[in-house]
């Protein structure tokens, strides 16, 4: 799967339009600060998808749940996915839960390349145990519930993935330089990368 610039694709002004980067994972595995970073180093937007929906609400994802349910913000998130993945030369970082639905799956695949940036459970705990915004934490074990999301999520980042690659404890220039290494086009850095 190409995911750097694609001659044979073109925006509606008739330029070469890059193909779109996503970044999907658990909670915690760093989708939002690698993201930010990759968009630098390669010149191109980012959106988080979380930020998006939640500037759209004007309040947090975890209102979101709280007043319309897991499933009234996963069709917001459908939603956004669709408008967002439709842009050319994009890194969007989606939401732990964006792989849930199948037409999710089936846009993050058809329409970018896929990075599924991993983290085992003992890491994405260390991240996120203090973190009361997730709405997917509360729990009386959040742990054992990140075991349980881990488990029933891994196939499906698995499943959409071009390219897979493990955060771990890194540092995020470290976890950067990992990344472009494994993108097709090395050389499509634009900004140094910094310690």
């Amino acid at each position: 799967m190409e995911c750097a610039t694609d001659p044979t694709r073109t925006s509606p002004e008739g330029r070469d339009a890059a193909r779109p980067i996503f970044l999907v994972g658990m909670m915690g595995v760093g989708k939002t600060t690698i993201g930010r970073q990759l968009a630098a180093a390669l010149g191109r937007d980012f959106v988080d998808l979380d930020q998006a929906i939640e500037a759209r609400c004007g309040v947090r994802v975890a209102t979101i749940f709280d007043i319309e349910g897991e499933a009234g913000f996963r069709r917001r998130e459908t939603a956004a996915l669709d408008e967002y993945t439709r842009r050319p030369g994009l890194v969007l970082a989606t939401g732990g839960g964006a792989v849930l639905a199948e037409a999710n799956r089936r846009m993050l695949s058809e329409r970018g390349c896929v990075v599924y940036l991993r983290a085992g459970v003992d890491e994405l705990y260390r991240r996120v145990a203090r973190d009361r915004s997730r709405p997917m934490l509360r729990a009386d074990d959040p742990r054992q519930r990140i075991v349980d999301l881990l488990a029933q999520r891994e196939p499906l980042y698995e499943s959409v993935a071009d390219v897979t690659l493990d955060t771990g404890d890194q540092p995020i220039v470290q976890v950067l330089r990992n990344l472009l290494a494994l993108l097709p086009d090395r050389s499509a850095a634009r900004a140094p990368l910094t310690e």
